[in-house]
């Protein structure tokens, strides 16, 4: 079986390099918005509610501009 780091480095093995850095600079910029002091590196001692906020309101965010881009806008 694989550990979590395993399985985080196969999942993001196919990311464009730009994706990742843009997905990053969403996470910092939406838990700025929200109040969350979020650290470069790790952030192990965030509680599991704030993290989850962040990453809510990026696939919210991410289902905006898809829904923009398919709509033609």
């Amino acid at each position: 079986m694989y550990n979590n780091n395993q399985n985080k480095a196969n999942s993001q093995q196919g990311m464009v390099p730009e994706a990742r850095q843009a997905l990053d600079n969403m996470k910092y910029e939406i838990a700025g918005e929200l109040g969350i002091n979020l650290k470069q590196g790790y952030n192990g001692d965030l509680p599991s509610r704030q993290a989850g906020s962040i990453g809510g309101y990026m696939v919210k965010r991410l289902i905006e501009q898809a829904e923009r881009q398919m709509a033609g806008k």
